[in-house]
């Protein structure tokens, strides 16, 4: 008994499949490329009722006394196998027609471009946690990439002066390889101060050539910076804002977070953070990641091509006119 339904179960596997394939398939289509083909339905519409309507099938044979039967059954297998090319050609014009389905809805990922801007000023070679201050920021920046996945990253160096070393890009392997070139400790005298308001400009700049996406930039800085006393705090913070990006401070060091740094996060809608350990900083990148999340954007459905099941349709047609001429066809004797 087993054995048996195994059987039955295999035998009606390809009815199961065939099943599954006729009610998954939509069979109404949403348009035709080429509507005006449809006219041409006429032809095959007026050759199936010449076919049912003409009476011309008969030949009169002179038979005294011979009984005949209307041959009902024979006629209509007759009629239905000399309709097939006509459906045939139907369907041919039903797929020169060119119907159209709508595809379904493509979920696309709204970039967020994002400029870190890092301090590498000698005071970054201090100690935090296990390795330097840079160190851990560059880490930290690491794990932050692969929250990201999908987003354009760009990475800045300053001290004194400012080196943009990355531009946007979603390749994050050029960061991720960047560390070991521009430590503080292998950085050029001129990297010793910290010009955070230069290097600001510097990241708002390249943000601003990016045509399309948010812009975020990702201050990571251990000091203060002297040409953002006087009211350029607020005229940088402005400036970005203006742009629409969104600055996000990390203060790696362990006093209070300048006065400055405070006022151009929060004029920018960002907000800074002050880590005490490696987890901590970690942790703030991870906030950083909650607190601006990726847009997803709905996109127009695209027409696609609906061929397929009228060209199966099709050939299910053919195959009956084949096997239809084998012998169910009208003979006059």
């Amino acid at each position: 008994m087993p054995i048996l339904l195994d059987n039955l179960k295999f035998a009606s596997l390809p009815w199961l499949l065939a099943e599954s394939w006729v009610t998954n398939v939509q069979w109404v289509p949403n348009g035709f490329n080429r509507p005006w083909v449809l006219w041409l339905m006429l032809v095959p519409s007026l050759l199936l009722a010449w076919i049912w309507a003409r009476r011309s099938r008969g030949v009169p044979v002179p038979l005294d006394h011979s009984p005949h039967g209307s041959g009902v059954v024979t006629r209509t297998l007759i009629g239905l196998a000399e309709s097939l090319p006509a459906i045939l050609l139907a369907v041919v014009l039903w797929i020169l027609a060119g119907p159209v389905i709508l595809g379904k809805p493509i979920e696309k990922r709204s970039v967020t471009n994002i400029q870190f801007c890092v301090d590498i000023s000698g005071s970054m070679t201090a100690r935090f946690g296990s390795g330097s201050r840079y160190d851990a920021s560059m880490e930290a920046i690491n794990q932050f990439l692969d929250f990201r996945e999908g987003d354009a990253f760009g990475l800045t160096f300053f001290g004194n002066t400012v080196l943009d070393w990355c531009p946007l890009t979603t390749d994050t392997s050029a960061i991720r390889c960047s560390p070991p070139f521009m430590r503080p400790e292998n950085a050029p005298p001129w990297f010793g101060g910290t010009a955070i308001g230069k290097a600001l400009l510097s990241c708002r700049q390249v943000l601003m050539n990016q045509p399309e996406g948010d812009r975020m930039i990702i201050l990571v800085s251990d000091g203060s910076s002297g040409d953002l006393f006087g009211g350029n705090d607020a005229d940088i913070a402005r400036r970005c804002a203006d742009e629409g990006i969104k600055v996000f401070g990390i203060h790696i060091a362990d006093y209070d977070v300048p006065e400055q740094i405070v006022t151009i996060t929060s004029m920018t809608g960002g907000e800074v953070f002050n880590p005490g350990d490696p987890e901590a900083l970690a942790a703030v990148f991870r906030q950083i990641d909650g607190m601006q999340k990726a847009q997803v954007e709905q996109t127009v459905a695209e027409q696609l091509d609906h061929f397929v099941p009228y060209a199966w349709i099709g050939v299910v047609f053919l195959g009956l006119i084949v096997l239809c001429s084998f012998g169910l066809r009208y003979t006059p004797w």
